[in-house]
C-alpha cells in the first residue's frame, strides 16, 4: 500500500519533471530532428535483421522469403575462410587501438606544452586537415607515394639502385600502410576532445605544483593525465566496442587478391556476399554476427575501463 509520503514524493517528482520539460522546451524541440534521424537510420533498419534467418529473395521480400533458421550462421561458421576473416578483423582492430588510440593523446599533450600561439595554431590546422579528406583521395595519395610505378618511394629506391618494393601487393606492408594512414588522417581531429579536457583543468593546480618546484614532466604525469582519465576511459570503451568495425571502404580500395590473406575482413566479405553475389540473407547473418561480437567487446571494454581507470560508460 502506497503511503501518503510516497504519494506526495511521486507527485513532487512528476511536477518537477513537467517543469523541467517546460523550461527546456526549445532545446527539446531542437533535438527532435536528431531523434528522428537516429530512429530512421539506426533503429528502423534493425527490422531487416530477420533476413539473417531467411533465404532472402529480392523479389519476394521479407514476408515472402523462405525461413531457414540458423542455416546461414552454420554456413558461415563452417566456411573455411571464417578463421581468416575473424583473425584479420580482430588483428586490424587490435593494432589500430594499440597505435591509433595513444597518438591523439600524445599530440594533445605536446600541443598543450607549446607556448608560441601562432606555431600552435598552424600545427593544429595541419594535423586537422587530413580528417576532411575523403578515403578515396587518401588511398590515391598513398598510391602516389608507395605505388610500384611512379611512386615517390620506389622512384627514390630505383634511383639509388635498389629493387622496387610492391607495397600494395606484399602482405607484410598492408597493415602498416592501413594503420599508418589512419593515424595520419585522424590524429589531429581526435585530439580535439583531449585538448578540451586539458583546457578544463583548473589552472590553480599547475600554479600550486610550480610553487612546490614540480617540473613540466611531473605536472604532465601528476596533473594533466589524471584529469584526462574520464575522457580517456569513455573513448577507450567506445574504441574497444568498435574493434571489429574496421573501415572496409579503405580496405576495398587498398587490397588485392595478393593480400587477401591479411586484408580480407568480415565487412569486405559481407560486401562481396551481399552486393556482388546477391546472397542478402547470408550477408545479413554475417553482419549480425559481427554486430553481436561488437556488443560483447563493448561490454568487455566497459568492464576493462572501470577496473583500469575507475571510469566507465555505465
Amino acid at each position: 500500500m502506497i503511503t501518503k509520503h510516497e504519494k506526495k514524493r511521486r507527485i513532487v517528482g512528476a511536477s518537477a519533471f513537467i517543469d523541467d520539460i517546460h523550461h527546456n522546451k526549445w532545446l527539446l524541440a531542437m533535438s527532435i530532428p536528431g531523434f528522428i534521424m537516429v530512429f530512421l537510420f539506426r533503429y528502423l533498419p534493425m527490422g531487416g535483421m530477420v533476413m539473417a534467418f531467411q533465404n532472402y529473395s529480392l523479389y519476394l521480400g521479407i514476408s515472402g522469403s523462405k525461413w531457414v533458421g540458423f542455416r546461414n550462421f552454420v554456413r558461415f561458421f563452417s566456411d573455411p575462410f571464417f578463421p581468416r576473416l575473424l583473425g584479420n578483423t580482430f588483428l586490424l582492430g587490435l593494432f589500430d587501438i594499440l597505435w591509433s588510440f595513444p597518438a591523439p593523446i600524445l599530440l594533445a599533450l605536446m600541443l598543450n606544452e607549446v607556448t608560441i600561439k601562432r606555431f600552435k595554431k598552424v600545427t593544429q590546422t595541419i594535423t586537422y586537415l587530413p580528417y576532411f579528406i575523403s578515403v578515396v583521395i587518401i588511398v590515391g595519395i598513398m598510391r602516389s607515394i608507395f605505388g610500384n610505378e611512379n611512386g615517390v618511394i620506389n622512384d627514390g629506391i630505383h634511383a639509388l639502385g635498389g629493387n622496387v618494393i610492391a607495397f600494395f601487393n606484399e602482405t607484410k606492408w598492408f597493415r602498416p600502410l592501413y594503420i599508418g594512414s589512419g593515424i595520419w588522417q585522424n590524429v589531429g581531429y581526435n585530439s580535439i576532445l583531449y585538448l578540451a579536457a586539458i583546457t578544463g583543468i583548473d589552472s590553480q593546480l599547475y600554479e600550486a605544483a610550480k610553487i612546490d618546484g614540480a617540473s613540466k614532466m611531473a605536472c604532465m604525469f601528476k596533473i594533466t593525465l589524471p584529469c584526462m582519465i574520464p575522457t580517456i576511459a569513455v573513448l577507450f570503451t567506445l574504441r574497444i566496442g568498435s574493434v571489429l568495425s574496421v573501415g572496409f571502404e579503405k580496405i576495398l580500395l587498398m587490397y588485392s587478391p595478393a593480400t587477401y590473406s591479411v586484408a580480407d575482413v568480415i565487412s569486405t566479405y559481407v560486401y562481396r556476399m551481399g552486393m556482388l553475389n546477391q546472397e542478402f540473407g547470408y550477408a545479413a547473418a554475417v553482419g549480425l554476427f559481427n554486430s553481436v561480437v561488437a556488443v560483447m567487446f563493448l561490454l568487455l571494454g566497459n568492464w576493462t575501463s572501470r577496473h583500469l581507470f575507475g571510469e566507465s560508460l555505465w
